[in-house]
């Protein structure tokens, strides 16, 4: 009935339906929410957004994760001085606050803007990680051909996660427990493992730390790519099955 009606609407009046649109709020979707320290950072997120302030909303929260994630690319792209490892660190801290806080504030705050918040966050994470690889590809840690298979393999598990949002109803927000946090703490490992092995030693040759850690995380992250697509197509090949 809403089809039929949406599509005589357009013959009367070419512009119904985007007025139309702009008034429903985002299809009900299920966040699925499965890393290891899921729950630990949730009541903190809770706690924190009890207690911020409240001329800070979730729209400057949301700016604090993009400027320090680019503020992160800009660290390691000046890698070859230490401190700059150290304010890669400190970045990434500051990214986690504004990237997992904006949306639990205004969840608390009952602020809730569901189409532009979601667009809003996840093109702002796209801009973020094309920052924060772009510095590792000049930072001189990395292999640039790492990093862009990286911002590569970022993106392609970002396009099925979207997908998988509009024709399923469902956004995963981690896989096989990893989440953003699990991948920034790893990272923030890394840096402070630069400062006393920068270089690992396997099968008798010598491999830049996050040469190593950078290839092991592209195999991960194409594996997840295929594992979930796979799921997703069969998923989706059984509940529209033709009927012959």
């Amino acid at each position: 009935m809403t089809n039929a009606i949406t599509n005589l609407c357009e013959h009367a009046n070419p512009n119904t339906p985007q007025k139309i649109n702009r008034t429903q709020p985002l299809a009900p979707m299920r966040r699925l929410q499965e890393s290891w320290l899921a729950a630990r950072e949730k009541r903190a997120l809770l706690w924190l957004a009890g207690r911020t302030p409240q001329w800070i909303g979730p729209d400057h929260l949301t700016a604090l994760g993009l400027v320090s994630q680019i503020g992160a690319g800009i660290s390691y792209a000046l890698a070859s001085r230490n401190y700059a490892l150290l304010g890669a660190i400190v970045c990434l801290a500051l990214n986690w606050l504004g990237d997992s806080l904006d949306g639990t504030l205004a969840r608390v705050r009952q602020q809730l803007r569901p189409r532009y918040g979601f667009y809003v966050d996840h093109m702002v994470d796209s801009f973020g990680a094309l920052a924060l690889m772009g510095g590792l590809a000049c930072s001189g840690c990395m292999h640039p051909a790492i990093a862009i298979a990286l911002l590569l393999a970022f993106l392609m598990l970002s396009i099925q996660s979207y997908l998988a949002t509009y024709v399923l109803g469902e956004f995963r927000l981690s896989f096989w427990r990893f989440g953003p946090t699990e991948l920034r703490l790893l990272l923030i490992a890394g840096n402070m493992a630069l400062f006393w092995k920068p270089q690992v030693h396997l099968l008798g040759k010598s491999y830049k730390l996050f040469d190593v850690g950078g290839a092991l995380g592209l195999v991960g992250m194409a594996a997840m790519l295929l594992s979930f697509t796979a799921q997703n197509t069969l998923r989706l090949y059984r509940e529209e099955r033709i009927a012959k």
